[in-house]
């Protein structure tokens, strides 16, 4: 699984013409899964994402965790994150189906409610809008791979 975590001051999904989700200072998460991905790469991102301290303590330094900071997230699935890009039209060969995809997003959903955050959610393989005011900016790349 790939994730690009995003510290912001507040984001949102709108979902034709509608707001889908909407959060305050937090994380916008855009997930990926891959073709080879299990619960196991599920439950190993969602435990990175909820535990990572990057708000600023009374110091101003980054060494306080989402929970701790009052963090909320929105959990958006994008399976571009696993784009080829050999050639000038991105092949998503490694992205996962659907039938994979959709339990194993969920999953990473209901593993960071499960850890007391409120989590909101675009819609899979909706044509999304994503606004968002990014924090710092903070920006870090996650790959199940790589943890």
């Amino acid at each position: 699984m790939r994730a690009v975590v995003t510290r912001v001051k507040n984001a949102s999904v709108t979902i034709d013409g509608a707001v889908k989700g909407a959060i305050g200072p937090g994380f916008l998460v855009l997930l990926g899964v891959h073709v080879d991905d299990t619960g196991a790469q599920a439950d190993k991102i969602a435990d990175k994402i909820c535990g990572l301290r990057v708000f600023e303590d009374a110091q101003g330094k980054m060494n306080v965790n989402p929970k701790d900071a009052g963090a909320e997230l929105l959990i958006i699935s994008q399976f571009t994150l696993f784009a080829d890009c050999k050639s000038r039209r991105p092949g998503f060969t490694a992205a996962a189906r659907p039938d994979t995809a959709i339990p194993l997003y969920e999953r990473v959903i209901a593993a960071c409610r499960d850890r007391g955050f409120h989590v909101e959610t675009g819609e899979f393989g909706a044509d999304m809008q994503v606004a968002s005011v990014n924090d710092g900016p903070v920006t870090i790349l996650l790959d199940t791979n790589e943890l």
